[in-house]
């Protein structure tokens, strides 16, 4: 089977990203990081990426402030690249319903709760632990999902949960959390390179 072509997207220091490079390098997702792409020049995520050979960009509001130009830019460089699959690492920007249609069940996110709580608009990075302490539930987890237009909206490919106990607080939530997100993602992404994800509607079938 051919390996796909996968493009990273991430805005931060790129942890996911690191657990994705590792488990390509070593064989156990049969795809390749051909891209990574950033919307903050500063970002750790691009110097992993130059540390493993990988092309890096920087197409953000400080080249391309105008967002549908940057939209086409990120797209005709997905293009160029032969992507198959477009990975969301801590990627901060909202993509729009065109870039989502272009790449529709191609793209596939990770967010830092059990979806469909504590998600959507606003809640992204500590944000969502610090919601999960407030609201005092006793299970947490993270999920990874293909990307539609509504944010973490899309359907579901794994989740994973943890306990909440009450010495807990949203930084060592947190840290639990991104525990289950560096297994999660490299697994939902070497299912998808097998072709073992069926779409069917709302639901997803692991074949």
């Amino acid at each position: 089977m051919k390996k796909k072509r996968i493009a990273v997207l991430a805005s931060g220091s790129g942890t996911n990203l690191q657990r994705v490079i590792d488990h390509t390098c070593c064989g156990h997702i049969n795809g390749t990081v051909a891209l990574v792409i950033s919307d903050r020049k500063e970002a750790f995520a691009m110097k992993r990426a130059l540390n493993y050979g990988v092309k890096s960009l920087y197409i953000g509001k400080g080249n391309f402030p105008d967002p549908e130009l940057r939209r086409d830019e990120i797209i005709n460089e997905l293009k160029t690249h032969e992507i198959d699959l477009i990975v969301l690492a801590g990627y901060l920007s909202i993509l729009d319903d065109e870039f989502i249609k272009t790449y529709e069940n191609r793209i596939i996110n990770t967010h830092p709760s059990l979806i469909p709580s504590f998600c959507g608009m606003g809640f992204y990075g500590m944000k969502v632990h610090k919601a999960v302490y407030d609201y005092g539930v006793k299970v947490t987890g993270a999920t990874v999902h293909f990307v539609n237009e509504i944010p973490d909206g899309g359907p579901v490919i794994l989740q994973e949960s943890v306990e909440v106990t009450y010495k807990d607080t949203p930084e060592t939530i947190q840290e639990k959390v991104l525990e289950i997100e560096h297994r999660l993602l490299p697994k939902a992404i070497e299912l998808f390179c097998d072709d073992r994800l069926k779409i069917d509607g709302r639901r997803v079938e692991i074949i």
